[in-house]
């Protein structure tokens, strides 16, 4: 099955770099306009390349509305209460659903409007961006892929915000191990009813979003039981928590909010417990199985492990998601600290003559390939988008054909190390960007510091990064342990593992390259990269063989094996994959002749960083030998960072948001670093006046009277 072609992508015809349209206004003049002067490309032309007119005009449609809208006018959020935040996060969300930015209709004739209005409005403000995401896209998508017609009632009420739902899976005492859920689900016959309950408050809903204050009904997960005893495991039920016309929970529903969080405090997570909560039998979201009225269990599922799979596919819509999400807080962060670092000037080749600390290779080397990460992740998660577009396309016509049940698997192994990569990337990244503005990157109202904070929950919901590798390096194991009957053993719809069946050959081969030029071939970083997957999974299976031989349980064999074997696997093949799809992208013939090279330079810039953070491995398992190996991989990187430098501003002008959006004095636009930093301290609140407490200052200590006296 081959990829498919994020839409706009190659088809939009360019534009002359100093033409303005109503897509994109004309970029203001200030100390960037000699960086973008310098640009080996113009950004508009990549700009119509990268999102196609349909997506650039729908940005600018949301941009302005957030820009114009006095409901959306900044302010510092940590001087609002909790109470304030929540309330104002709320009338947005509203209000975004007044505007309409996307319809139900876009969801299947446009799919990538939808990240794309993710993206913008997580730009803003990521509590606005993930409160509407939660209710109208996880809430909303759930009842659509889980339940069946006589659910499709809700989706209306969804639409005009008649019910405000969210997702109830995690609880207070599980999380990753979703088969150990304890909320339990008894059908009773008699009155055709479910009794939702928890045994025990360590059973409670815990940590779901806009639960806290604002969801009046929420998909629960909890364990099916039918009458005579039998578990029929993880099921979703859409259930009412709250009274929509007062807000008060409903009878047997205990629901709060968990309080305040390191970000996002806009977003109410809250927990509910449920006490012999009934409801009707049709609650039950019944695509993979169902309940008779007499109490008879029906599933369409022969394996019980394919029907929990199929019941948690909406975990893969959100952690493709999360992927998105975290690509959008690199741009930002990038933005910030490029502009930043092409316009702060320090030390010289003489006193009199300060440079931009863009110029040194060591800022270059900081920030340049976090740059080309933000380019190549966002390239992967909108094939990763489009392709579960795809699949759950499939699904809703029908089609439960094994290609389809293979395409499922490898999507789950994709969005299971996607996840991990890209919020590893971006908070790494967002620590890289913060740190390469100096102290001027401390301050809050440059905002990297709310970046990182509204970036680290992706590390941990919908799975932990850690657990979820797992889930990557299990699907390449199990590979070896099933043989197809056509005899080729790796094989998957998005041809993601086919180059393993070739590994015996690729295991015997070397890097025999002499110079830094050698790895600036196309074809190096990815042959690189297919040795080092090979390499991780005979080395992840010897491993596991070794403990099963030992006597370690299966259990305890895997557990033994993640360290420096199977989590390397998953993160590898991942970067792998990536590293591959946009190298894809940037050589493709839709590319337009003047884009080649950049794209090339940052296509090859991403492959060789992340395969850099894997030396030891390269030289371990004999791929590499002799010192030039490492340095001339090192050389190239820095080689490419020097060509990519004077590229860098019109680089994140291609992907980043209007001045209002990005919110951060030092990160605008027009280049003029210290005016508006000093201007953005000046306008803070009371920054010229006295303290309240000042006569405090006047009540001088009686300094030792209070030591004690022996």
């Amino acid at each position: 099955m081959m990829a498919p072609s994020p839409e706009g992508e190659g088809d939009a015809p360019s534009k002359p770099e100093g033409e303005d349209d109503a897509s994109w206004p004309a970029l203001p003049r200030g100390p960037l306009s000699a960086h973008r002067a310098r640009a080996s490309f113009c950004s508009r032309e990549l700009l119509l390349f990268w999102e196609g007119e349909d997506l650039i005009r729908l940005k600018k449609t949301i941009f302005s509305a957030l820009e114009n809208d006095p409901l959306f006018a900044r302010s510092p959020t940590d001087e609002l209460s909790l109470e304030k935040y929540r309330e104002l996060n709320f009338l947005r969300c509203k209000r975004v659903l007044e505007y309409g930015f996307c319809s139900l209709d876009d969801l299947f004739e446009k799919p990538l409007r939808i990240p794309t209005a993710i993206q913008c409005l997580g730009m803003y403000d990521w509590s606005l961006a993930n409160k509407w995401v939660l209710h109208m896209l996880v809430f909303g998508s759930t009842i659509l892929s889980s339940g069946s017609e006589r659910h499709l009632k809700y989706l209306e009420k969804i639409y005009n915000m008649e019910i405000f739902g969210c997702f109830a899976l995690t609880e207070l005492s599980h999380g990753s191990n979703t088969k150990a859920i304890r909320t339990t689900a008894h059908y009773d016959p008699a009155t055709e009813e479910f009794i939702l309950h928890c045994p025990d408050f360590e059973a409670a809903k815990f940590w779901v979003g806009n639960m806290g204050k604002t969801a009046t009904h929420a998909v629960v997960f909890a364990q099916l039981h039918t009458p005579g005893g039998q578990c029929h495991g993880l099921h979703s039920f859409l259930v009412q928590i709250r009274d929509p016309k007062t807000l008060l929970p409903m009878p047997g529903v205990m629901v709060g909010d968990i309080g305040r969080k390191i970000g996002q405090n806009g977003l109410d997570n809250g927990f509910a417990l449920f006490h012999k909560v009934r409801i009707p039998r049709q609650s039950l979201l019944n695509r993979t199985g169902d309940v008779a009225p007499d109490g008879t269990y029906v599933t369409p599922f022969k394996d019980g492990r394919q029907r929990f799979g199929a019941s948690l596919g909406g975990l893969s819509w959100g952690r493709i998601s999360i992927i998105g999400m975290s690509v959008a807080n690199l741009k930002l962060a990038v933005c910030i600290a490029l502009r930043f670092s092409a316009t702060r000037r320090q030390f010289g080749p003489s006193e009199e003559e300060e440079v931009p600390v863009l110029e040194y290779p060591l800022q270059q080397w900081r920030l340049l390939p976090y740059l080309a990460a933000a380019y190549a992740l966002d390239h992967f998660s909108r094939l990763l988008f489009l392709h579960m577009f795809e699949l759950q396309q499939s699904l809703l016509g029908g089609d439960p054909s094994h290609t389809q049940a293979e395409l499922g698997r490898e999507i789950h192994a994709l969005a299971s190390a996607g996840k991990p990569l890209a919020s590893w990337t971006a908070q790494q990244g967002i620590q890289e960007c913060r740190e390469a503005c100096g102290g001027h990157g401390y301050l809050a109202m440059n905002r990297l510091g709310d970046l990182r904070n509204d970036n680290d929950p992706n590390c941990t919901y919908e799975g932990d990064n850690n657990v979820l590798l797992q889930q990557t390096s299990n699907y390449l194991l199990g590979f070896l342990e099933r043989p197809t009957p056509d005899g080729a053993r790796f094989k998957s719809p998005l041809r993601t593992v086919d180059f393993l069946e070739a590994s015996p050959g690729i295991l015997g081969r070397t890097f025999t390259g002499s110079r830094p030029s050698h790895w600036l071939e196309p074809s190096a970083a990815l042959a690189a990269y297919q040795w080092l997957v090979s390499y991780l999974l005979q080395e992840s299976q010897q491993k596991l063989s070794r403990e099963r031989s030992l006597g370690s349980s299966d259990f305890e064999a895997r557990n033994n094996s993640q360290v420096f074997y199977c989590r390397p696997l998953g993160l590898a093949f991942l970067e792998l994959t990536v590293a591959q799809r946009f190298h894809e992208h940037a050589h493709s013939p839709s590319v337009p002749p003047s884009l080649r090279a950049v794209l090339g330079r940052l296509s090859a810039l991403y492959a060789l960083w992340s395969l850099s953070q894997h030396q030891a491995l390269l030289y371990r398992g004999g791929y590499f030998s002799g010192e030039q190996a490492g340095k001339t991989l090192e050389d190239a990187i820095l080689h490419l960072c020097a060509q990519l430098k004077d590229d860098a501003v019109a680089l994140v002008d291609v992907m980043a948001p209007p001045d209002f959006v990005l919110g951060s004095p030092i990160g605008r636009a027009d280049g003029e670093l210290y005016k508006n930093l000093w201007n953005g301290v000046l306008q803070e609140s009371k920054v010229l006046e006295r303290a309240s407490w000042w006569p405090e200052f006047t009540n001088k200590p009686q300094v030792d009277s209070l030591k004690a006296k022996l």
